[in-house]
């Protein structure tokens, strides 16, 4: 594969995220697992990859409209929670009549 060819929600995500991705594929996908190596509880590793899922629906959903990439940033740095986010941008698209 060639750099070009890299998805857009794999550059979305920071190089924790990927090791994340990397430790849960190879534990078989059990957030048990993961969970033991990061000597972590089970719903901390299950928050991390909520918030993984988070940025990636972001980063799939891509717009080209400039305020709508910007709430989708702060979404995805955390600045705001994704189901406000949400919100900003539903709202928004109703009113420019985008919906």
């Amino acid at each position: 594969m060639e750099a070009r060819d890299v998805p857009q929600w794999i550059l979305a995500l920071e190089y924790e995220d990927l090791e994340f991705i990397k430790k849960f594929t190879m534990n078989s996908g059990s957030l048990k697992e993961v969970a033991k190596l990061y000597n972590v509880s089970y719903p901390t590793v299950r928050l991390r990859l909520d918030r993984m899922i988070q940025k990636i629906e972001v980063s799939e959903s891509r717009e080209d409209d400039e305020f709508v990439e910007f709430i989708k940033k702060l979404s995805i740095d955390d600045e705001v929670s994704l189901e406000a986010a949400k919100l900003i941008i539903d709202k928004y698209r109703k009113e420019k009549g985008d919906l």
